[in-house]
């Protein structure tokens, strides 16, 4: 059974659209991927049980495996919460690069996720106005796999025009913008990976582990309501707890789709 999960709201056709497949043995890597790129949403999680409430999780994209997906783990951690898979409110994950953990208090589901620390750039190979159609911003921030532009308002977060073309030839696997809060919520973004073949994640999870890393330097705080400003929007309450950021949200499931 292949689900449709919309991660990071609790309203259907809101927040990321994710698919959550429950195996008992993994498909070949080739008849993943190709669901995935099949399906098209931003990535599909395919979820093995390993015993009790031990998970090991896989995640595709249209065009590739991803090292590590918050959305789509929310949505397999909705499927297995609410379908009765497991028992209790915990569940613990292996994937490709250590361990994840989710628990549920009857109202949000929180990821227990690894902390993504960014660096400054004092030099960046593009330029900020062609790849986002943005000219003033206040600096680019980057680790290993995303460069991060944090602009001056969320107007701007809102205004941005992203060039994908341009964005594919960053040698990166994809380009964040963001901006400080206001009263409402305590950080603005949005995340273009067209080289995964999604042009515009609705709602990333991963990013906001770089994003709690850097606002937590910039504002010394550790809660942060974020909302992210894509055309379907989300919402998440993040925390950073030093080498580990916790991601709250609510997730809606869709509907059921049976593969033969």
């Amino acid at each position: 059974m292949l689900y449709l999960v919309d991660a990071f709201t609790d309203v259907p056709f809101k927040g990321n659209p994710a698919g959550v497949c429950v195996v008992d043995e993994y498909p070949s890597d080739s008849e993943m991927q190709q669901m995935a790129h099949y399906y098209h949403w931003a990535e599909i999680a395919f979820v093995k049980r390993l015993g009790g409430n031990n998970f090991y999780i896989r995640w595709f994209s249209p065009n590739d495996e991803a090292p590590i997906c918050g959305h789509a783990t929310m949505a397999a951690s909705h499927i297995l919460f609410e379908r009765g898979i497991v028992d209790g409110n915990n569940i613990n994950y292996q994937f490709n690069h250590g361990i994840l953990k989710a628990s549920y208090n009857g109202e949000y589901i929180t990821l227990d996720f690894p902390s993504k620390p960014v660096q400054k750039c004092s030099s960046f190979p593009f330029s900020v106005n062609k790849v986002i159609g943005i000219k003033s911003y206040k600096e680019v921030v980057k680790d290993d796999l995303i460069y991060v532009i944090v602009l001056n308002s969320k107007e701007d977060v809102f205004n941005v025009e992203p060039n994908f073309d341009e964005i594919k030839k960053v040698d990166c696997r994809s380009i964040a913008v963001t901006a400080p809060g206001d009263d409402e919520y305590d950080m603005y973004s949005r995340y273009f990976p067209p080289r995964i073949g999604v042009n515009e994640d609705q709602v990333c999870g991963s990013m906001h582990c770089r994003l709690a890393c850097y606002w937590h330097e910039v504002t010394g705080k550790s809660i942060f309501k974020a909302f992210q400003a894509s055309r379907r929007t989300g919402v998440l309450n993040v925390e950073y707890a030093g080498d580990r950021v916790k991601l709250s949200g609510k997730a809606y499931t869709v509907c059921e789709i049976k593969e033969n």
